[in-house]
């Protein structure tokens, strides 16, 4: 059964430049508790299909439907059962790890007791025990990155959406995120994992889909795409990178193409017909040039060889600071964790919004970037999204009337307040100027 399922969305921006054609008839299929992979450089639309699926922009046209329920007609269905985390930390620095998790817990309306036990629950998950309730300001890259990811699951969602969610982990927590996305695919929760690590998407995605200019062009699963690329590769890394000229004339000689060289011009390796065979010849050939090599041998073609041969680059080259992100905004990457910064500056008008086009149902990225979580969650638990009243002292305030809540947007930070139950306590998350609009 497909749980996610695009057909044809499109999607537009204006710029100072011209229109910008984020995506350009983007179909995907995903199959329930499976992970499907989102690779393409950037610019290629990878995020503006995330905004879309989690109703944080319209589609300029297509369909786009998850559980069968329609993204762009029924928003507030599908805020109630998705998780997301987006590209940088969206977390309240001023409260513990331990507040912000019990905070998106009551956004999402569960009760006190339910929000602070799922809360618990999730820090001992991420191993943050001993961190749990001490201020997110004093908090490393990424232990801030694993608050941001553990407040993506405090409703066990059925479905999760993670763009490039292992930046800025160290490779312990790294595996350790891979061990709970397995879980939760065991458990029926379907993924859709945007990332730059191309391993990262070899070990978790069941599928992968490749995608240029707005469009998929290839999918499969890792090995079929590698298939695509076919045949083997032999590699060589030598002792003294003056012989790179003599190794690159061998390689080429028993090689079915260019050999390639790596920035350091020491390893080199091109694609052969026939692997077992060609390397015999390149070892004979290398010792009878008195070449030294620390090592040689055969490889299968890796991801990064899938990524070259379809968008004509390497996924690392493909990940620079200061491109368009595919909505036709430039961003300014401030270190690796850090916020970033649009054309307009996170104060401009582009900033208070989820995007230009989203819609009376898309949900407000609230403050200097509410992120992709910040408007989902902002959305699901208002009731109202898009622009709201102000009650004239700089804050934007709306309400649930059905839920007795009420939030308000001050200063980039979104407080609610709970009446149904007479205690009336505030809870104040800040949506960092970093999050991914």
């Amino acid at each position: 059964m497909a749980t996610i399922q695009t057909r044809g969305i499109t999607k537009t921006y204006s710029s100072r430049s011209g229109p910008v054609h984020a995506l350009t008839g983007v179909d995907l299929t995903v199959e329930q508790g499976t992970v499907r992979g989102l690779l393409g450089p950037n610019g290629a639309g990878k995020t503006t299909v995330v905004k879309v699926l989690t109703t944080l922009i319209r589609p300029d046209d297509g369909t786009a439907s998850i559980n069968g329920i329609d993204v762009a007609r029924h928003p507030q269905q599908i805020r109630s059962i998705i998780g997301v985390s987006g590209q940088y930390s969206a977390v309240d620095e001023n409260l513990t790890g331990l507040e912000n998790l019990e905070m998106v817990g009551r956004l999402y309306h569960l009760g006190r007791r339910q929000a602070r036990a799922r809360a618990k629950e999730l820090i001992d998950v991420f191993g943050l025990a001993e961190a749990g309730d001490r201020p997110v300001k004093g908090f490393s890259g990424g232990m801030r990155r694993r608050i941001d990811l553990a407040g993506a699951l405090v409703i066990n969602p059925q479905v999760l959406f993670l763009d490039e969610p292992t930046t800025g982990l160290d490779p312990r927590s790294r595996l350790g995120l891979w061990d709970v996305i397995r879980d939760l695919v065991g458990g029926g929760t379907t993924v859709l994992l945007t990332t730059q690590y191309l391993e990262e998407a070899d070990q978790l995605a069941d599928a992968i889909s490749v995608i240029d200019a707005g469009r998929v062009i290839a999918e499969g699963t890792a090995d079929e795409l590698k298939a695509q690329v076919g045949g083997h590769r032999v590699a060589a890394t030598l002792v003294d990178p003056a012989d790179m000229a003599v190794v690159r004339d061998i390689m080429a000689r028993h090689g079915s193409g260019e050999p390639r060289v790596d920035a350091a011009g020491r390893q080199v390796d091109v694609a052969v017909e026939h692997g077992p065979i060609a390397l015999q010849r390149v070892l004979a050939d290398l010792d009878t040039a008195g070449v030294r090599v620390h090592d040689a041998g055969i490889r299968r073609p890796t991801l990064d060889d899938v990524f070259l041969r379809l968008t004509g680059h390497a996924a690392a080259e493909a990940q620079s600071a200061d491109e368009p992100d595919g909505d036709g905004r430039r961003r300014r990457r401030r270190g690796k964790d850090g916020p970033t910064a649009d054309d307009g500056g996170p104060g401009g008008p582009e900033a208070t919004t989820a995007d230009d086009g989203a819609g009376p149902d898309a949900g407000r990225a609230h403050g200097d970037g509410g992120g992709a979580r910040g408007g989902a969650v902002a959305g699901a638990a208002t009731g109202v999204a898009g622009p709201s009243p102000s009650d004239g002292d700089g804050r934007d305030t709306v309400t649930d009337p059905a839920a007795g809540r009420t939030a308000t947007r001050h200063g980039g930070g979104l407080m609610t307040d709970d009446s149904p139950d007479g205690e009336r306590p505030r809870e104040r998350a800040r949506h960092r100027a970093g999050a991914e609009r």
